[in-house]
């Protein structure tokens, strides 16, 4: 019995030093533009970064005009793992980019950054 309570506390040991970003959902650090944020136009770029890496080629972003319009950003080349990127020409107004972003765990986290743009 002892050989086997050694083994265990071993094996808890090691989950317990395993990196925890692994089991964690892509979770937004910081956006470009930052929520609420006015920024000068009319060239406006997108930058998301999150705590751990995210699939670009299957996350998603939307544009959400001050009308209810909605309309599909299409995605620059990630600039890192745990980066989603884009470019934008847009009029000055009021906007909502809602993002859509898949972790490599297999989990979707989802949010909104609201921005105008002067």
């Amino acid at each position: 019995m002892p050989i086997q309570r050694t083994s265990a506390a071993i094996l808890v040991g090691i989950l317990l030093m395993l990196p925890t970003a692994a089991f964690a959902h892509a979770h937004l650090v910081s956006s470009t533009p930052a929520a609420n944020a006015t920024i000068h136009g009319p060239a406006v770029a997108l930058e998301l970064r999150f705590n751990s890496r995210v699939d670009g080629q299957r996350s998603v972003l939307t544009l959400v005009m001050a009308d209810g319009h909605t309309q599909a950003v299409a995605m620059d080349k990630q600039s890192g793992a745990a980066n989603l990127n884009a470019h934008l020409t847009l009029k000055p107004g009021s906007y909502t980019l809602r993002w859509q972003a898949l972790s490599t765990d297999g989990h979707i986290t989802r949010g909104e950054i609201p921005f105008s743009v002067s």
